[in-house]
């Protein structure tokens, strides 16, 4: 099948097609790196509560059993 068989209607409808897929890959990176940054958030404050755990328990004259 040559270009010339192809009507301009097929044309558009690729394009429009294309166009829809690459606002979908665009909503799907924005969507990625939402999630990234959150669950680099979440393990930040892991890392900060954890810290101040063990902060708590080191302070001096402080007994554990």
């Amino acid at each position: 099948m040559s270009n010339s068989d192809k009507s301009p209607t097929d044309t558009e409808t690729i394009l429009m097609a294309l166009d829809q897929i690459g606002q979908t890959i665009d909503v799907m990176t924005s969507v990625v790196g939402r999630l990234r940054t959150y669950v680099q958030q979440q393990e930040t404050s892991a890392t900060t509560d954890q810290s101040k755990d063990l902060r708590e328990e080191m302070q001096p004259g402080r007994i554990l059993h």
